[in-house]
């Protein structure tokens, strides 16, 4: 086992943990949603043991997250583990709305909070209201976008940012360029 690969796993634990209990889980819920023992599920959250790929999907599936989240396939020197995320080497979290190019900034989501780099492509849109037990701060680097939160619309540009405190939400993007934003969130959803 090379040692990029026990990072990976103990990253792995720590999200698979901080993600379900984000999502309100005890152990023996997510247990039982994935037909698994608890002492499995405890065990991977403590790094103990090694999920298999099936797993993984099966996880990503409970948790409603991109498999790619935990990036087990990631190589990230010792050194930089937990404290650098590089350029290249941010694990994708895109799969969950189309239109919408979502990376991890965050080391890991075992803060209290996550960053995430957004690319929001021209003429994407939420497919549905989203509505998240969270605290969001997002500042847009590039581009507009069309927002509605709460009932209220208003339409953000580069430099502005804007606040979501668990509250309805919807976005898009009508204009002909991308729009890129950072976000902050509390507590990690991805």
């Amino acid at each position: 086992m090379t040692i990029q690969t026990q990072i990976a796993q103990k990253t792995l634990g720590a999200d698979v943990r901080t993600l379900r209990k984000a999502r309100g889980l005890t152990l023996s819920q997510m247990a039982e949603s994935m037909g698994k023992s608890v002492g499995w599920l405890s065990q991977v959250e403590r790094d103990l043991s090694t999920p298999a790929a099936e797993d993984i999907a099966e996880l990503a599936k409970t948790l409603d997250v991109s498999e790619a989240i935990f990036g087990l396939e990631e190589t990230i020197p010792e050194i930089e583990q937990g404290y650098i995320v590089r350029a290249n080497a941010r694990r994708d979290i895109s799969e969950r709305q189309t239109g919408l190019k979502e990376g991890l900034l965050s080391p890991d989501l075992t803060d209290d909070f996550e960053m995430i780099h957004s690319v929001f492509k021209p003429g994407s849109k939420t497919a549905e209201p989203v509505l998240r037990a969270t605290q969001e701060v997002a500042y847009i680097i590039q581009g507009k976008l069309d927002l509605v939160i709460g009932g209220r619309r208003f339409t953000v540009g580069a430099g502005d940012s804007f606040r979501i405190r668990g509250e309805m939400f919807e976005w898009s993007n009508p204009y002909p360029d991308p729009a890129i934003a950072i976000w902050v969130i509390a507590p990690p959803v991805y």
